[in-house]
C-alpha cells in the first residue's frame, strides 16, 4: 500500500495497514525466518511508540520506522548470536576450505574479498531475479546469511559486524568471501541456466 504521510506527521494508529507488510517483508529478508520477522516489526512499532515524540518529520513516516527496524534487525542477530554459539561454529570449516586462495604463505591476503559483479541491490529489482537470490540467500548457513545481510542489505561496516557477531576480521571476510561464492554460484546455477534450459 503506497504511503500517505504528505504532512510528516505520524499516525501510530494507522502503522500496521500502511506500513506493516512492508517491514514485515524487509525484515523476512533478513532474518528469513517468519517469526523473527513478525517479533522485529513488533519491536520497532514499540519503539516508534516510545519515540514518537521525537519524530522531526525530515523524513516520511515510512522511512522513519525502517531505520528503527534496520537497528531492532542489528540487535536480534546480536541477540541471536550470543545465545546460540553454534550458530557460528562452522567457521573453521569455512576458514581451512578457502584459505589456501586467500592467503599467501605469510598469512597475507592475497586478495580482499571477492565483489560483487553487478550491484546486487540493483539487480534484486526484477522480480523473477529477486525470487531466486531470495531462494539462493535461504540456503546460507546462518553465520554467512548474517554477515552478507549486515554487509550488503543493511551495509554496516567490517568493523560493525565483528562487534555485533563478535568475529575477527579474517573470519568475518573469509565468511564474506565464502557466502559471495555459494550465492554466485546458486544463481549462475537457478537464474543464468534455467533460462537456456527452457530455450533448448
Amino acid at each position: 500500500m503506497p504511503e500517505s504521510n504528505s504532512s510528516r506527521e505520524i499516525n501510530p494508529q494507522g502503522w500496521i495497514s500502511n506500513h506493516g507488510d512492508v517491514l514485515f517483508r524487509y525484515a523476512l529478508t533478513r532474518l528469513k525466518d517468519t517469526h523473527s520477522a513478525e517479533e522485529v516489526v513488533q519491536e520497532t512499532f514499540l519503539a516508534g511508540l516510545k519515540a514518537a515524540e521525537r519524530f522531526s518529520g525530515k523524513s516520511t513516516e515510512r522511512t522513519w520506522l525502517v531505520g528503527i527496524l534496520k537497528h531492532k534487525i542489528v540487535d536480534y542477530i546480536r541477540k541471536r548470536t550470543k545465545e546460540a554459539p553454534s550458530h557460528k561454529q562452522d567457521l573453521s570449516d569455512d576458514y581451512k576450505d578457502i584459505e589456501d586462495s586467500l592467503f599467501d604463505e605469510s598469512g597475507k591476503w592475497r586478495t580482499g574479498p571477492s565483489p560483487w559483479s553487478t550491484d546486487p541491490s540493483a539487480s534484486v529489482d526484477r522480480e523473477e531475479l529477486k525470487k531466486v537470490f531470495m531462494a539462493c540467500l535461504d540456503l546460507l548457513p546462518g553465520n554467512m546469511a548474517d554477515v552478507f545481510s549486515l554487509r550488503e542489505l543493511e551495509e554496516l561496516s567490517g568493523e560493525e559486524i565483528c562487534k555485533v557477531l563478535g568475529l575477527s576480521e579474517t573470519n568475518l571476510w573469509v565468511i564474506l568471501h565464502r557466502a559471495r561464492l555459494r550465492l554466485q554460484g546458486c544463481m549462475e546455477k537457478n537464474w543464468l541456466e534455467e533460462p537456456r534450459e527452457r530455450n533448448n
